[in-house]
């Protein structure tokens, strides 16, 4: 997908195919107003200042998420400095890109799955996100948050408080792509393998 009228067909598509706009941005790896952009503006408006991340050749095939997952490890701490095992009881996988990343990065570590469910997933009138009940506690744990991509910073905010909320304890933020430069949210370091910059 490399032109901006193939983002608004995909946009258009996944939004026929009943997907919130939340989903779509997730899917697109834009933000939500990227995506409203998308599917409400003619063409010649001026686009939101936003990137579009394409990370489909990895994310398509298992080894090379493994890999990946393996390296966000490794760049956390680096196999020369480890001595003990990670400092973590629970890896936070956010739906849906994050679930794959944060399975491996646990199942490497042995450390416990849960799932978080963005409010902007949600359908209800007063969205709010939710861990899963069929996947690990995160009360009185300390718990990694792993997603794909950073974009504006507000679901990683949501989630550090939902954790916090709920007896959990935010030691770190991993994600693949950052594209806000973001260091720290609400004092939890964030680590990214890459951050993407928009030079104008």
């Amino acid at each position: 997908m490399s032109s901006l009228e193939d983002l608004k067909e995909r946009a258009r598509l996944l939004l026929e195919e009943g997907h919130s706009p939340g989903q779509i941005a997730d899917e697109l790896s834009l933000s939500i107003e990227t995506v409203t952009w998308l599917l409400t503006q003619p063409k010649g408006d001026e686009a939101p200042r936003d990137v579009h991340i394409d990370w489909t050749r990895v994310s398509c095939d298992a080894q090379l998420i493994e890999a990946v997952a393996a390296m966000m490890i490794d760049a956390y701490i680096p196999p020369s400095d480890r001595t003990e095992p990670l400092d973590a009881d629970v890896i936070v996988g956010i739906a849906i890109s994050g679930i794959p990343l944060a399975t491996l990065i646990g199942a490497r570590e042995g450390c416990s799955l849960a799932i978080y469910h963005p409010a902007k997933h949600a359908t209800s009138d007063t969205p709010i996100g939710s861990i899963s009940g069929n996947f690990a506690n995160v009360k009185n744990k300390r718990c990694i948050i792993v997603d794909d991509v950073i974009t504006s910073g507000r679901t990683i905010q949501e989630v550090v408080a939902y954790l916090r909320r709920h007896g959990g304890v935010p030691v770190a933020v991993w994600v693949l792509f950052d594209k806000r430069g973001i260091t720290e949210v609400e004092g939890v370091p964030v680590h990214s393998l890459f951050r993407i910059s928009r030079i104008d």
